[in-house]
C-alpha cells in the first residue's frame, strides 16, 4: 500500500510575504494615481513656498499660476471699503436736511451753506420732503436749479432730493409741536425720516455726516473744518437740547415703562439734567471763551451733528421707537454711547438757531448782537456784586441796596 501524498500547505510566513507584495502593488498604483490628479508626487509640505520654483511643483489646486480674472459687466460693481479714495479737496461731506413745511427757511438755509468754507466739490446735498402742506418742494427744486448751474463755480458735487410721505397728519402750529403730549409721536416721525435719507444718501465714499436743521440763522463759515479738527465720532455745537445725564435722570428712566419716550425740557419729567449752553465759559470772572473745549454728552439736540460716516454703517441709527425711553437725536445718542462710540459738545461754539417762540430764555432775540449785549450786562452785575459784597465786608454802606 503507497504512502498518501502530504498535500502542501503554504507556511504562515508566505502568507506574510504575500501580503506584503500586496500593499507594496497598492502602494505604487495610489502613487501613481495622485500624480495622475495632482500633476506631482511631491508632498505639500515638502515645498518651500519661498522658492518658485518650488510653486510650480505644487497641485493645482494649492496653487493658481493664473493671474486673477477680471470680468468687465455693467452688472458687476467691486468695493474695497478699506482703501476708498476720497476727493483731493478733502473728505467727502455729506449734508442730510429732512425737509416739512419750510418754504420760508430755505432762502436762508441756502445763503449759510453757500458761504461754507468748506470744499463744494467735496459737499453732497440731500433732502427729504415728506408730509409737507406748503410749497417746500417746489421752492427747494428753485433753489437747487440755481445753485446747481452748470456756470456756477460753487456748485456741490451733487445734490438728492427724495419725497417720501409718512401719513403724519400732527399739528404743525408752534404750540402743538412742542406741547408735552405731542412730543412722543413726533420725535419718533422725525427720527424715521431721518434714516429714510440716511440709508438713500449715504454712499461708501462720505466720510462725515453732517445733519443739519433747515432752520439755522447763522454760523461760522469754517463750522465744518471746526467740527473736523476734534475727530470724535459724534460732535455737536452749543445746543440747549443736549445734555448731561444725572442721578435723578437715570433713577427716572429706571422707573418708567419701556415704552415711553421720556421728553426732555418738561416738568412732567424732572430730571435735573446738565444742559450743554449752561457750560459755556472757562473762566466767568475774566470771561475767557475757549472755543474747542469739549465735554462728554448723553443727549444732543439735531440743530448741528457731525458723524463720522462709519459709525452710521455700523448700524447706529435715530431710532424711531423708545430706545432707553429716548427717541431720534436723544435716541441716537444712547445707541452711539451703548455701541462705544463717544458723543462730544462744544459749549462754546455756537451756532444760532432760529428765535423759537416755545423755549423763551433759550435764545436771546435779536441774534448775536443781543447775545452780546447782555452778556456785557451780566459782566458788569458780576462786577457790581463783587464791589458790594467787598463794601458790605468792610461795614461800608450796609444799608445800601444795589
Amino acid at each position: 500500500m503507497q504512502p498518501r501524498r502530504r498535500s502542501y500547505i503554504p507556511s504562515r510566513r508566505l502568507y506574510y510575504l504575500l501580503l506584503l507584495f500586496i500593499v507594496v502593488l497598492l502602494w505604487r498604483w495610489t502613487n501613481g494615481w495622485h500624480r495622475f490628479l495632482c500633476a506631482t508626487s511631491t508632498r505639500p509640505s515638502s515645498i518651500s513656498f519661498e522658492d518658485p520654483a518650488g510653486l510650480s511643483q505644487l497641485p493645482p489646486g494649492l496653487h493658481n499660476p493664473h493671474e486673477p480674472l477680471i470680468v468687465k459687466s455693467p452688472t458687476i460693481e467691486y468695493l474695497d471699503l478699506d482703501n476708498t479714495s476720497f476727493t483731493n479737496g478733502g473728505d467727502r461731506v455729506l449734508i442730510l436736511t429732512p425737509l416739512r413745511d419750510a418754504s420760508s427757511h430755505l432762502e436762508t438755509y441756502f445763503q449759510l451753506i453757500q458761504e461754507l468754507n468748506y470744499p463744494h466739490q467735496s459737499i453732497d446735498l440731500a433732502f427729504l420732503v415728506g408730509d409737507s402742506k406748503d410749497d417746500t418742494l417746489e421752492v427747494l427744486q428753485s433753489h437747487l436749479k440755481r445753485f446747481q448751474a452748470a456756470s456756477n463755480p460753487t456748485r456741490y458735487r451733487s445734490a438728492m432730493v427724495i419725497e417720501k410721505d409718512f401719513g403724519d397728519n400732527l399739528p404743525q402750529t408752534v404750540e402743538y409741536r412742542h406741547s408735552f403730549e405731542a412730543q412722543g409721536p413726533r420725535r419718533k416721525g422725525i427720527g424715521r425720516s431721518r434714516n429714510y435719507l440716511l440709508y438713500a444718501a449715504l454712499k461708501p465714499e462720505h466720510k462725515w455726516v453732517y445733519w443739519r436743521d433747515v432752520d439755522i440763522v447763522e454760523n461760522p463759515v469754517t463750522v465744518i473744518e471746526d467740527l473736523m479738527k476734534h475727530d470724535r465720532d459724534v460732535i455737536v455745537p452749543n445746543d440747549y437740547n443736549s445734555w448731561q445725564e444725572s442721578w435723578r435722570g437715570r433713577r427716572l428712566r429706571s422707573r418708567l415703562d419701556k415704552n415711553i419716550v421720556l421728553a426732555e425740557g418738561y416738568r412732567e419729567y424732572r430730571t435735573h439734567r446738565t444742559y450743554l449752553n449752561w457750560m459755556a465759559h472757562d473762566n466767568k470772572k475774566k470771561r475767557i471763551r475757549d472755543l474747542h473745549k469739549e465735554v462728554p454728552l448723553d443727549g444732543i439736540g439735531g440743530v448741528n451733528i457731525l458723524v463720522k460716516a462709519d459709525v452710521h454703517r455700523s448700524g447706529i441709527n435715530f431710532p424711531c421707537y423708545p430706545f432707553e425711553n429716548q427717541a431720534d437725536t436723544e435716541g441716537f445718542a444712547a445707541m452711539a454711547k451703548r455701541a462705544g462710540y463717544g458723543v462730544w459738545g462744544l459749549p462754546n461754539y455756537i451756532v444760532w438757531h432760529i428765535d423759537t417762540e416755545e423755549k423763551k430764555g433759550n435764545m436771546v432775540k435779536g441774534g448775536r448782537a443781543a447775545a452780546e449785549k447782555k452778556e456785557r450786562e451780566e459782566e458788569e452785575w458780576e462786577k457790581r456784586k463783587w464791589w458790594r459784597k467787598g463794601r458790605v465786608k468792610r461795614g461800608e454802606g450796609a444799608g445800601v441796596v444795589m
